[in-house]
């Protein structure tokens, strides 16, 4: 329905901007990343004119067709799993990997041109179906992904499914705490890419800087 995803996108950013306001914390400190997984491009043209102009896909060929139907200006990530065989059709798309989670897939996104920047992915929850770095492998992996050529702006994590969004908010504090030891061993200021439809006011709270919203954005998936 057309307004509707502006209405949408406008109830995002009041909720950001009180969530904010109840951490102490400016809005203007947190982005929006619109996840246009499974919606047309004629959707994300209806957020662009609303004003939104960061957008994420976790899809290869879906950021593809989106990003060459989008308007110059708008900016893409990319938020999902990667393999190895798709870094050739995301790298020159996007203006940063949030996933960036193996030691193979740093070879492949490192190549032998400078590659768009990336966020560690940690896997904060140790689960064994997800990917990413053990927390308590963090800073030494960063340092060493750094090391290789990766140009790393900070952290990325998805917390364990839970019954409410209050699950969430320990291992959003856990994230918190590993982006300021390595800011500070770092010497730079860290982006935090938490938080997503379901709790992103939590991650909010906890210190993200960067939240990934889709279904409060657009509505259900087509086949959800």
């Amino acid at each position: 329905m057309t307004g509707e995803t502006a209405r949408r996108l406008s109830e995002v950013r009041e909720r950001m901007e009180a969530a904010a306001r109840r951490a102490g914390r400016r809005a203007e400190e947190i982005r929006l990343a619109a996840v246009a997984k499974g919606h047309s491009p004629h959707a994300v043209r209806e957020a662009y004119e609303a004003g939104q102009r960061l957008f994420a896909e976790s899809r290869g060929q879906e950021l593809v067709r989106k990003a060459g139907e989008a308007p110059e200006d708008a900016e893409w990530h990319f938020i999902g799993p990667l393999q190895t065989n798709k870094v050739r059709l995301v790298r020159p798309r996007v203006a940063l990997l949030h996933s960036l989670d193996r030691p193979r897939l740093v070879e492949s996104w490192v190549g032998d041109d400078p590659a768009p920047p990336a966020l560690m992915q940690i896997n904060i929850g140790e689960e064994p179906q997800k990917g990413g770095v053990s927390p308590a492998e963090a800073e030494r992996v960063f340092q060493k992904w750094e090391e290789r050529g990766a140009d790393l702006r900070g952290l990325m994590a998805i917390p364990p499914h839970g019954g409410n969004p209050e699950s969430a908010r320990p291992y959003f504090a856990r994230m918190k705490e590993i982006k300021d030891r390595l800011s500070a061993r770092m010497g730079r200021s860290l982006i935090l890419s938490m938080g997503m439809t379901d709790d992103f006011e939590v991650a909010i709270e906890e210190g993200s800087t960067l939240i990934r919203v889709g279904r409060a954005i657009f509505g259900p998936r087509i086949g959800d």
